[in-house]
């Protein structure tokens, strides 16, 4: 770099000829000419593509093949080895490995996907459900948990279940909408089957009935991110990782599904103080501009259950989710209705509740009232 910086100024600055300083530096005068055409120097550079003689016949059918890869999943892929084998074996390819895994990991390199990044109308959410490890009531067991996001504001509200089932979809959404105080525009999901029944050969979602209900009762769109891609909803599930990493752990540990939530609720409302990299304003703040493009709530509240019809056996239990509820003896043979709720099962008999329960999320269990068996005088 000294000699570089040296012949500039004696060129450019002092008036030294070209072919002088050829002769001062004892430098060649192409040498010399590219220091005065580059205020640094610019490296080697090649004149012409790199030729590849002994690959140059076979790239037409490495393409091919890494073209035919994109429609397959991941495992079943050529790797570079095996691309090599099929040139070797069925086209009489005579170069190297190290050649032909090159050339891949350049083709590969170059087709990946980039991003940019994104910008949120107000108004606009995403759901997804996450898991985790806690203790509830004294036995460790898997949490899942209900996460919407707000893009525009980075607004979060959690909640946590048992399971991830229908009713606790629409309970996230209920408790969700009541967070924020309204219904957002658009959700946008992943295929999940709790939302989506079937999707068709066009890409056409069929969805389920629970779920139409409830996009019937609040009059949201929705979106469906493409399969397999996570960065088509990538704001809510960065809000996923986050809220795992800051809002349990340690393991949250407590007495019931209602203090847990209650956990989160306070989380999420103390969050709206931070001010995000790259805003000036805190998430409270870009928060009203959200709330401010929502939809109101529907006077009537959704009932955030599942429903199921079925009829209740001879020794007066009624099976629900692979586990067995007990109803009174009088309504045993009886046709009834399950609604079933996160943390209840409802019985119903005609127009009448013929019994309750605490819902059980373990399998084969049997849980009954003994004064069911007991019939009234």
């Amino acid at each position: 770099m000294d000699i570089y910086n040296r012949v500039r100024r004696a060129c450019l600055k002092d008036g030294m000829s070209a072919r002088e300083a050829a002769r001062y530096f004892n430098k060649d005068r192409k040498t010399i000419a590219k220091m005065l055409r580059h205020a640094l120097p610019p490296g080697y550079r090649r004149s012409e593509a790199p030729r590849r003689p002994t690959l140059d016949d076979y790239v037409g059918v490495i393409d091919e093949i890494l073209r035919t890869d994109k429609a397959l999943i991941k495992k079943q892929r050529h790797t570079a080895k095996r691309i090599f084998e099929r040139l070797r074996d069925e086209h009489r390819y005579a170069g190297s490995l190290t050649t032909v895994t090159y050339y891949v990991r350049e083709q590969k390199r170059r087709t990946k996907e980039v991003f940019l990044p994104l910008s949120h109308h107000p108004g606009h959410a995403q759901v997804d459900f996450g898991e985790t490890l806690g203790v509830i009531g004294g036995v460790e067991c898997k949490i899942h948990f209900f996460v919407m996001s707000l893009p525009h504001s980075d607004a979060v509200f959690v909640k946590g279940y048992p399971a991830e089932t229908t009713e606790a979809f629409c309970d996230g959404h209920v408790s969700a909408f009541a967070f924020f105080g309204g219904i957002p525009q658009s959700i946008l999901y992943d295929n999940t089957k709790i939302a989506v029944a079937r999707i068709l050969g066009d890409k056409t979602r069929i969805r389920t009935r629970r779920f139409t209900e409830l996009q019937s009762h609040y009059l949201f769109d929705d979106k469906f991110g493409r399969p397999a891609r996570g960065n088509d909803k990538g704001n809510v599930e960065g809000m996923v990782g986050y809220t795992r990493r800051n809002f349990m752990v340690p393991a949250p540990r407590y007495d019931s599904f209602g203090d847990l939530n209650a956990h989160f609720e306070e989380k999420c409302l103390a969050r709206q103080g931070d001010r995000l990299r790259g805003h000036t304003q805190t998430i409270g703040a870009r928060l009203m501009s959200d709330l401010d493009a929502l939809m109101g709530l529907p006077v009537a509240e959704y009932e955030a259950c599942d429903h199921v019809s079925t009829r209740a056996t001879s020794i007066s239990m009624v099976r629900y989710r692979s586990n067995d509820y007990s109803v009174p003896v009088a309504d045993a043979h009886h046709d009834v209705h399950v609604r079933g709720f996160v943390h209840e099962v409802i019985i119903g008999c005609g127009n009448e509740i013929i019994a309750r329960h605490k819902r059980s999320y373990t399998s084969a269990d049997m849980i009954f009232d003994p004064l069911h068996f007991f019939a009234p005088a």
